[in-house]
C-alpha cells in the first residue's frame, strides 16, 4: 500500500557509486508498467510551490529559535562553543559527533599514513596476480594486522589486551565446535554475554583479576576500548557463522547443501562474479586461521564504525582484489568534504541539539517544537553519514569495496522497511544474514522482526529508551507489512485513488518513524510526551499537524515520482 513499486536488481555486484545504470538489460520485468512522467503536470507544480515555501520557512524557524535574542537561549548557551564561520557559535554538544569533529586532522593523518604504507607494502611484497590456491598466503593481512595492533595500542592503550583476550575466546569457540550447531549457539550466547558484561563492568579493570596487574590500568589510551567494541562483536559473529556454514550449510531459508562442484567448476580460478558470491562462497579451510581472523576483526579503516563487511567477503577481496578506481575514490572524497561543510553550516546556524539536550523549549510554538524535533533527526542522519562516509572512504582508498551505509537521504524514504535498508545498510544486511534468515526469513516476518529489533536496540545501548525504540519500530512495521500484502499494486494499481491512498499511508509511516527515533535517539519518552501534548492537545498544535500532514503528502508524491523516474531510466538504487 505504501510502496508503489519495489525496484529489484538483477545486478548484485558492487559498483563505485550507490546505484547502477544498466542499458543492455532492463531492471524491470517485461510486464511491469511504466507510468508517464508527472514532473510537468499542474499537480506537481502545486507540489513545487509548497516546497518552495515550506523548506526555506523550516530553516528560518530553526534559525530564529537559535538566536541570542531568543528567551530560551541562556538555558543552553553553555553547550555552545566558539565557531569559525562568520563569528557565530557552534553547537558541538553531540558527544559522539564531537569526538570525530574534534579529531578531523588526526583521523585524516592516520588515513594518509595507513594508505601510503599499505600501498608501499603491496608494491613491494604482494603479488599482483590473484591468490587462487589455498597454499598461497595473503600477504596483505600481515600488514593490516601489524598496523592495526600499533594503531589501536596508541588509541586504546592496554585495553588492546582485553580486546585480544575476547577475540581469542571467540576464535576458540569456532575452532572447538566447527560444523556443529553448538558453534552457532555458543557463539551467540558468548557474544551477548560480552555485550552485557562490557556494559556492566565498564570495560573491566586488570585489578579485578589481580591487584598486581593494576599498573596496566594506568595506560587507557585516548579512547575507551569498549565504546566501539559492539562493531567488533558483529565481525566476531560473522567469522564464526561463516566458518560454521563452510562445513556444508548455507545461510538461507532452511539448511541447504553447498554445491562445491559448481564452485570448483566456476572455481577459484576466477574471481567471484558478484558481491553476493563474495559473501556466500566459503573460503578455503586454510583461510579460517587466527592471523587472518585478527586481521579481519581489527582492520583499521572499518574497526571503529564500519561499514560492516563479512569475513568471507574480506578474504575474497584479498584473494581476488576488486579495487575501486582512482576516479570513484576521488569523487567520493569530494562528496565527503561537501557533507562535512554542510554539517558545519547547520551546526553554526541551528542549535537544535543543544536545545533538545536542555529541553529548552518553554514557550515555543508547535511549529518551533516541530522544527527542533525534525532537525535533530536530520543532524543525527548527517553525523552518521559523515562518520560512515569517512571510514568507507578510507577503506576505498586502501582498495576495498564496502557498502555505502546510506543510499538515500533520510528525507527521501517513506517506507519503514526501506528506511532501515537505507539508514545503516551494512548493518541491515548483517542482521538479515545472521539473524533474520536463520530465524525463518519472510515466512515468520511478523514474529522475527521483534527479535531483530530487540537485538538492534540492545546492541546500540542497553537502555530502556532504546528498548522502547526497538519495540516501537517493530510495532510500526506491522501495519506496513499487512497493508502491502492486502492492498497490492497488482490489485489496485489501476484505480485513480491508489497513489493518493499510498501517499497517506506513507505520511503515517513518516510520522511513526519520527516518533520512534525521537524516543530512541533524541529526547526519550518524557521529551516525546511534552511534544505530543503541545501538538495534539492545543488548537494551534492541531493546526500545525494538519498543515504538516499536507506538506508531507506533497513530499511523498515527489518521492514516488523519483522512483518512477529511476524505473524509467533503468536506475537501481539497490532495492529502495
Amino acid at each position: 500500500m505504501y510502496a508503489l513499486t519495489n525496484l529489484k536488481s538483477k545486478n548484485e555486484g558492487e559498483s563505485d557509486i550507490s546505484y547502477t545504470l544498466v542499458s543492455s538489460e532492463p531492471l524491470r520485468s517485461k510486464s511491469e508498467k511504466l507510468n508517464p512522467s508527472r514532473w510537468n503536470t499542474v499537480e506537481f507544480y502545486v507540489y513545487y510551490l509548497v516546497h518552495a515555501v515550506t523548506i526555506p520557512y523550516m530553516f528560518w524557524v530553526s534559525y530564529t529559535i537559535s538566536r541570542e535574542s531568543h528567551p530560551n537561549y541562556p538555558q543552553y548557551e553553555y553547550y555552545l562553543e566558539d565557531g569559525w564561520l562568520f563569528g557565530r557559535k557552534v553547537d558541538n554538544s553531540d558527544f559522539q559527533f564531537a569526538s570525530v569533529r574534534n579529531n578531523y586532522i588526526p583521523l585524516f593523518l592516520a588515513l594518509v599514513l595507513h594508505v601510503a604504507l599499505s600501498r608501499l607494502y603491496r608494491f613491494l611484497f604482494v603479488p599482483s596476480q590473484p591468490a587462487k590456491l589455498p597454499n598461497q598466503h595473503l600477504h596483505q593481512v600481515y600488514f593490516n594486522l601489524l598496523f592495526s595492533l600499533l594503531f589501536f595500542y596508541g588509541l586504546c592503550g592496554n585495553g588492546l589486551l582485553k580486546i585480544l583476550i575476547i577475540l581469542t575466546m571467540n576464535y576458540m569457540i569456532a575452532k572447538v565446535f566447527k560444523g556443529s550447531i553448538l558453534n552457532c549457539v555458543v557463539t551467540w550466547v558468548f557474544n551477548l554475554a560480552i555485550l552485557f558484561l562490557n556494559d556492566r563492568y565498564k570495560g573491566y579493570e586488570f585489578a579485578m583479576v589481580d591487584e598486581r596487574l593494576s599498573f596496566l590500568d594506568d595506560n587507557r589510551g585516548l579512547l575507551r576500548w569498549q565504546v566501539t567494541f559492539n562493531i567488533s562483536m558483529l565481525r566476531m559473529i560473522s567469522y564464526n557463522m561463516d566458518y560454521y556454514w563452510s562445513f556444508g550449510k548455507l545461510a538461507g531459508d532452511g539448511a541447504k547443501e553447498v554445491i562445491l562442484e559448481d564452485m570448483d567448476r566456476n572455481d577459484r580460478d576466477k574471481a567471484p562474479l558478484t558481491e553476493k558470491d563474495r559473501i556466500n562462497a566459503p573460503c578455503y579451510k586454510e583461510d579460517y586461521n587466527y592471523i587472518y581472523y585478527l586481521s579481519y576483526i581489527l582492520y583499521a579503516p572499518l574497526y571503529l564504525a564500519g561499514p560492516i563487511i563479512t569475513y568471507n567477503n574480506y578474504i575474497s577481496q584479498l584473494r581476488y582484489p576488486c579495487r575501486p578506481s582512482f576516479k570513484s575514490v576521488a569523487i567520493y572524497g569530494i562528496r565527503l568534504a561537501g557533507s562535512m561543510l554542510l554539517m558545519e553550516f547547520m551546526l553554526h546556524y541551528m542549535y537544535v541539539v543543544a536545545i533538545a539536550k536542555r529541553h529548552a523549549w518553554q514557550g515555543d510554538s508547535p511549529v518551533e517544537l516541530g522544527m527542533i524535533a525534525y532537525f535533530n533527526l536530520k543532524l543525527i542522519w548527517m553525523k552518521l553519514l559523515i562518520i560512515w562516509r569517512f571510514f568507507r572512504f578510507w577503506a576505498m582508498a586502501d582498495g576495498f569495496q564496502v557498502d555505502e551505509n546510506m543510499l538515500r537521504c533520510a528525507s527521501n524514504v517513506y517506507s519503514i522497511r526501506s528506511f532501515w535498508r537505507m539508514w545503516h545498510r551494512s548493518y541491515n544486511r548483517w542482521t538479515i544474514r545472521y539473524i533474520y534468515i536463520p530465524l525463518g526469513g519472510t515466512k515468520y516476518a511478523m514474529y522475527n522482526i521483534w527479535v531483530v529489533f530487540t537485538f538492534v536496540a540492545l546492541w546500540h545501548d542497553i537502555s530502556l529508551k532504546l528498548l522502547a525504540w526497538g519495540w516501537l519500530i517493530s510495532l510500526f512495521i506491522l501495519p506496513e507489512l499487512i497493508a502491502t500484502n492486502l492492498f497490492t499494486e497488482k490489485k489496485f494499481g489501476d484505480k485513480p485513488y491508489y497513489r493518493h491512498v499510498c501517499a497517506c499511508g506513507a505520511v503515517l509511516n513518516l510520522l511513526f518513524m519520527v516518533f520512534a527515533n525521537l524516543v530512541g535517539f533524541v529526547v526519550g519518552l518524557d521529551g516525546v510526551w511534552d511534544i505530543v501534548k503541545l501538538i495534539f492537545m492545543t488548537v494551534e498544535g492541531i493546526q500545525f499537524f494538519v498543515l504538516s500532514f499536507m506538506a508531507l503528502f506533497t513530499a511523498v508524491q515527489i518521492m514516488f515520482e523519483i522512483r518512477e523516474e529511476e524505473k524509467r531510466r533503468n536506475i537501481d538504487r539497490n532495492r529502495s
